[in-house]
Order: C-alpha cells, then structure tokens, then sequence
C-alpha cells in the first residue's frame, strides 16, 4: 500500500512538472510569425513609403507605442477592465454567457484584448469552446511574459481592419492617410470597431452600421468623461472614409535601395527603417526636380536625380534618385544617385586642393592655355579657345581643361589616382594608365554619392578645425549615409592632417565660391541669395552627364542632369541644366556663415603680382595666404632681366652698345606660343622690345619662334580622302614679333613664308620629315614628324 502511495504521488509530481513546463512553453514561438511589409521612415518616424508584405497584406511592423487615443477607444470597446485582469475577464465571460443564452445565439465572446492577441497569435478561425478554453490559457501565459503594454502593441500591430489591412498603422495610413499618433476621436473610435468585424463592416461597405457603431463607442467615452461635448460633438460631424488611400511614395529610389538590401536577409525580421531624411526637404527637392525636369524635356533631357547631405554628421537629408514624373519609357526607376557615370570637371577642384596641400603651386601661379599635345591626346577648352597663360584659380573659376590637363601631368597621374581613393571615389578602381590624363575632364565614372560625400567631407574637414584645436580626424573621408540612428565619426585625432588640410580646403573652397553662375552662361534667373557657395559644375564628353555640386558650412548639395540611357544632348552642360537646380535647392536651405579662416594653419608669402609664383627681385611684390608646403613653390621664372639701348626702344647686349649706355629692367615675358594667345585677350601686355638691327648676333636665351603644331616629335594621323588621296593639315607657328617672316621648309624643300598669322596648309607624305623655319632674322627652328594615313 506504501509503495503503491510513493508511485502514485511520483506520477502526481511528474504530472504536474509535465503541466507547469507546458504551461511555461504553451506560447507560440515567435508569438507573430506573419510577414511585415517594410516601411520606411524620416528622421522624425514619418513615412516616406511602404511596401506591401509577401502574403499580399498591409502589415506594418509592431509599433511599442500605442496612441492614447486609440487605447482609450480599444479599451472602452473591447475590455474595459484591461489593467485589472490577468488575462481572463470572469465577469466578461458571465456576462457574454448570459447574452448567448438570452438570445439563443452566440452574440458575444467575452473575450479580452489578451486572448484575442492569442486568437490571432494562433491564426485560429473556429470559435468553439475547446478553442476559447486554449485561448484563456494561453491568455494568462501571456500576461506572466508580457506587460501591458506590450499586450496593447501585440493588438494594435495584429488586428485585422478590413479587406488586407492588417494592424492599426497600415489601418491608419490605408484609410485616413496619416500616422496612428495624429488620428482623431472619430478616427480612433472608428478603427477600434472595426476588428470587432472586419468582414462585415468595412469603411467602403456597410457604411451605416459602421457609422453607428463608432457613434455608440463616441457615446461611452463622453460618459465616462473621457471626451469633452465639444469633441463629442465634431466627432459626430466627422466622414466615414470612403475607400482605401495610396500610401506615401515620397523617396522612392531610396526605398528600392533599402528594400534590396532587405532581400538578403529574412523577410520575417522587423522591416521599420528609420532613415536621417528630412521628409520636409525631401518633398520640397522633388518639386524643384518635378519643376526644373518640365524645362529640361523641351530639349529631351528627361532625367534628373538631386541629393543633400548635413556636413556635421554625415546624414543624407534629402534623397531624389529620379523624377517619376518623366515615365517609365525614360528610365525614371533609374537611381542615378548611385549610378557610375562620367565625371566631367567635377573633379578638377580635388586636384587643385591636392596642389594647394604638397605646395606645387599658389592659387595664382599662371599655367599655360595652349594647344597641347601629349602622347597622342589632345585636350581642349570648352569653346575652343585660349588664353595663352591663365592662372591656376581662373582656371578652376571658368573650368578650362587644358590647364589643368597640363596640372595634373606635373602634379602626377599616379599621384592624383591614389589620393582620388583617399577621397572616397572607390568607383575610379582601374590602374592610372587605363585612365591617363583625361581623368581630370571626365575620363572616370563615379556617382553623385561619391562625389557629394567628398565635398561633404571637405567641409566636414574645415568645419571641424577650430573645434578640434587643428586637429584632424582619422578618417576624415566617409560616404554619407541614410540609416538612423546615424554612426558616430571616428573619434581619434591626429595633429597633422591624414588627406589633406585645412588650409588647402579653404583655398579650395575660395576659389569655388568665385565660380561663374549660372545666370552668365545658362541664360538663368540671377541667384539673389546672399549666402557664400563653393560650387563646381562639370559636363562629360558627348554632353551626356551635366553636374553641379556646391557646399556651404553646413549642406553639401550634388545634382546630375542627363538621360538614363546615356543620350547625349547639346544643350546638356553643367551650367545650364544642373546648375540652376543647385541654387533653387540651395535657396530652400538656411543661409550660414561662411567657413573660418585656418589661419593657424597657412602661413603668409611673397609672390609675383603679374606670375603667382613665389617672389623674385625682378618683380612686383603682393602677399597672400598659402598652405604650409607653399615655400616649395618655384620661383618666377617669367620675369627677366633685359638690357635695352638708351631710348628703351630696342634689346641690345655688350658687343653692340656700351654697357655704360645700357638701361637694364626686369620684364614679364611670356614663351612665344603663350604670347600669341596672351596678347590677343591682353592688349595691355607688352612684348619684349626688338633686337637691334646691329645687334643681330645676339646669344638669345629663349627662341623668338614656336611650333604650335605639330608639338614636339610626334605622330601625325592624317585621314584620307575618299578618292584614296592624304587630306590636307594645317601646321602653326607663333613668333614673338608679330611683323616677322617666316620662311617654310619641308625636308629642306622651300615651302613659302607667313607673315603676321604663321598658318601653312601642307600635304605631305607617309613617313618621317624634317619641317624648318627660318625667320628674317636668321633664326631657326626645326621639328621632325611622322605621318601615318588613317583610313
């Protein structure tokens, strides 16, 4: 009998472990296993847009916070003694007993919120008894695990709405266009009835019944003092939303992005994205795009995409991939703020910062502006023009190319390359040499991500200085982002700059601000805003990609104008079609102070007035602020010293003029090509006097004439007519008295002479020749070239 007693007691243990160990795991794991649709929120949790969850339904992700509002209409419907049970409601369930019975069907549950979280949790559509009593056990399982308020949020994320909305922020949305935490007494009570039934009673059926009963919940909250007769009172006036509304779809292109980021991974995970976009600047971007793309149709440029980043944190505020509104049979899903497209000029501001920095040159330093040749590239300014010698700064300021393709060959193509990846362009990853010197005018692909980041970056750099007490960040180049919350910068510092400085940025960025608006080129409205800008405008070869990137303390502002296809148009040039955008966008930001000068960071230089390099003592002086490194700049080598007769009116030298009666003093003078082009847009440079005519014998330093082209040794490609014959090529000289004669020779053969203009059409054949000129002087220059026909 004991023995029996001990064994049956054992069972009764065992039972009871078996019990309470089911009763611990009789929750489903996860509680909500369902899709969600993923959404995508601002900086201050408003939606930018949503998607659809796999299983075809509207179901947002579990919100933890639930609209007092809304809580109190749920609780006055559903379970007015919520906060008091544990799960199960006795007197709900007396109550709906006495009910069924009285009426001889079933016309309520009495189920509270907690089961019916459980009812949905097990997805259970049969209503019986065996599965009320699973429910309650469930329910007060929930309760031991759960809070309250966490029960409320299981509700307000899983309840069904009607049609397939599920959950009350796709409810909110779908059917009254706003966020659950803005809805209205009538709005709120309105969704809390409808979970009750949501295939019976639908805002876009069944409109009576639905309107009656949100009026009865109305009543009941005015009883209990919950609303005033003031709110009671336009609750009533209140519409029924007639059907479901679209949702926003204000960023787009970021969504597509974020969503295909999402796809890696499992679409059961929470899909809420809170991103750094101000969704304010993000509508007001897209009408300035939506308004500018109307314009830039006319002349079938049919894309454009904008972006906006916070140059403090990084953040990007504004994200406008594409303009919709230019339909689909022009690419208008197309995110060109990620695409790789050519560069244009939006790089020449980095090389000129990279020259500023290693101190190859001051903002004035003069650069030539002529016809060039190297290895077979020839480069060209925009209207095929020169300048004979322009500065480094005016170079940037009207975006010429020769100059800076002939900066970039002394600076180092190398060179260049490796410090573009310390920027961030991590797109320009083939080897220098596949890119030669066209790298500076548009011969690499980035995007406006990349290159928006770097100006960012530059700011960020600058911005930062006084507040590090000159120093500098680690990592001072980072890609913005988009995700929230946003990743804290590097916090290491460093006493000397990683990239580049300070000093060079602000260099850099003063130059830009001189940079010719828009009003003077592209025919466009005069910017009226006040604030300063460092801006840069870039268009690729073929007019395929137009660019326009500007800066301020605190926005970085990119723009790419084009055809997603790559479709060239003529009248798609930075100036024109990007950069009024760029301001309009700038005019929807505040207006700031400008940068700060580093000046703990640059020291102060003597330099050549009329040459921008450093100071010699044949010049006139001027003092400017450089960077650190500028002392390695060379010294003027335009200004010499001349010894001209008596009168000033001829060169003469001690064989032919008593040194007694010699009058020395220092000129600028320009080679002979440079001069050509420079005394053309310069009527005020004066040349070097002539030689005197007994004087002729001279030892000159410098020959009075130049080839123009061809330059150097070189190949000359010369195509062939159709009839099979070489076409003609005209040769150019320049001659630093411009009354000279030059005597032409081909292979030592008499060709004719120039005067004035140096120009001679000549024809010769495939192979090498020896060309020869020979001016009245006696002077002679001679340059050997192959030719080679191209068919």
């Amino acid at each position: 009998m004991v023995s029996f007693l001990k064994k049956h007691r054992l069972i009764s243990i065992i039972l009871l472990f078996l019990i309470i160990v089911g009763y611990y795991l009789c929750l489903p794991y996860p509680l909500f296993n369902k899709p969600t649709s993923i959404v995508l929120e601002d900086n201050a949790g408003n939606l930018l847009g949503a998607r659809i969850a796999l299983d075809g339904q509207w179901r947002f992700p579990k919100n933890q916070e639930v609209p007092k509002k809304f809580t109190d209409c749920i609780l006055e419907f559903e379970d007015r003694r919520f906060y008091s049970h544990f799960g199960i409601d006795p007197k709900g369930l007396i109550r709906a007993m006495y009910q069924n019975i009285k009426n001889g069907r079933i016309v309520s549950g009495g189920s509270t919120i907690t089961m019916q979280v459980m009812r949905m949790a097990r997805g259970t559509k049969s209503r019986n008894i065996y599965q009320k009593i699973i429910e309650m056990i469930q329910a007060t399982r929930l309760e031991f695990k759960y809070s309250k308020q966490d029960i409320l949020a299981f509700y307000a994320a899983n309840a069904p709405f009607g049609g397939n909305v599920v959950g009350l922020d796709a409810a909110s949305w779908r059917y009254f266009g706003k966020g659950s935490e803005h809805l209205s007494w009538a709005e709120s009570a309105t969704l809390a009835v409808l979970p009750n039934s949501p295939g019976l009673i639908h805002p876009g059926r069944n409109r009576k019944a639905l309107k009656e009963k949100r009026n009865r919940l109305l009543k009941r909250l005015l009883d209990k003092e919950v609303i005033d007769k003031f709110n009671y009172s336009l609750s009533l006036e209140e519409p029924l939303p007639i059907k479901p509304l679209k949702l926003p779809r204000l960023a787009p292109h970021l969504f597509d992005r974020i969503s295909n980021e999402k796809s890696k991974n499992s679409q059961l995970e929470p899909s809420r994205v809170k991103t750094t976009i101000d969704i304010q600047l993000q509508k007001k971007v897209t009408e300035t795009l939506v308004r500018h793309n109307k314009i830039l149709k006319s002349n079938d440029i049919h894309n454009l995409a904008a972006l906006i980043i916070e140059v403090e944190t990084g953040n990007i505020v504004a994200y406008v991939g594409n303009v919709l509104e230019t339909g689909k049979e022009h690419g208008n899903e197309v995110d060109l703020i990620k695409a790789k497209r050519s560069t244009g000029s939006i790089l020449k501001p980095m090389l000129f910062a990279m020259m500023m920095e290693e101190g190859s040159l001051f903002p004035n330093s003069l650069i030539s502006d002529i016809p060039t040749h190297l290895t077979g590239y020839r480069p060209e300014n925009f209207h095929e023009s020169y300048d004979g010698v322009v500065s480094a700064k005016r170079a940037i300021i009207r975006s010429l190319n020769v100059p800076l393709v002939r900066m970039l060959q002394n600076y180092g193509l190398e060179k260049f390359h490796f410090n573009l990846k310390k920027f961030g362009f991590y797109s320009i990853n083939k080897p220098p040499q596949h890119y030669g010197l066209p790298l500076i005018v548009g011969g690499a692909e980035s995007s406006l991500l990349e290159i928006t980041s770097a100006y960012a970056s530059m700011a960020g750099i600058l911005k930062d200085f006084h507040k590090n007490d000159g120093m500098y960040h680690s990592q001072p180049f980072q890609t913005a982002h988009y995700n929230w919350p946003t990743k804290a910068k590097e916090k290491k510092l460093l006493k000397t700059p990683p990239v580049i400085s300070a000093g060079a940025i602000w260099l850099t960025f003063e130059t830009m601000k001189e940079v010719e608006r828009p009003n003077t080129l592209g025919e466009w409205r005069k910017f009226e805003s006040s604030s300063n800008i460092a801006w840069k405008t870039g268009t690729s070869f073929g007019f395929r990609d137009a660019w326009a990137s500007g800066v301020t303390p605190q926005y970085a502002v990119g723009v790419w104008a084009g055809n997603a296809d790559g479709e060239g148009r003529p009248g798609c040039i930075g100036v024109k079609s990007a950069a009024p955008v760029l301001f309009d966008i700038f005019e929807l930001l505040p207006t700031t102070n400008w940068f700060d000068a580093p000046f703990d960071e640059m020291i102060e230089i003597e330099i050549c007035k009329k040459s921008g390099y450093r100071a010699s003592s044949l010049c006139a002086k001027d003092t400017i602020w450089a960077t650190a490194n500028s002392t390695n700049v060379k010294a003027c080598a335009f200004h010499k010293m001349v010894h001209l007769d008596k009168k000033e009116q001829f060169q003469v030298h001690s064989d032919c003029e008593n040194p007694l009666e010699m009058v020395q003093q220092p000129w600028f003078v320009l080679p002979p090509i440079e001069e050509y082009y420079y005394t053309s847009k310069n009527p005020n440079y004066i040349p070097l006097p002539p030689i005197r005519t007994d004087c002729k014998q001279m030892v000159q330093e410098d020959s009075p004439m130049q080839l123009i082209y061809p330059k150097h040794k070189t190949k000359i490609y010369i195509p062939k007519n159709l009839d099979g014959s070489m076409s003609r090529t005209v040769f150019k000289a320049a001659h630093r008295n411009s009354e000279s004669t030059i005597y032409w020779h081909l292979d030592n053969e008499f060709l004719g002479s120039t005067t004035n203009f140096h120009d001679l059409e000549l024809k010769p054949n495939v192979g090498l020749h020896i060309l020869t000129l020979v001016d009245q002087d006696g002077n002679r220059l001679i340059q050997a070239f192959k030719v080679i026909a191209k068919d």
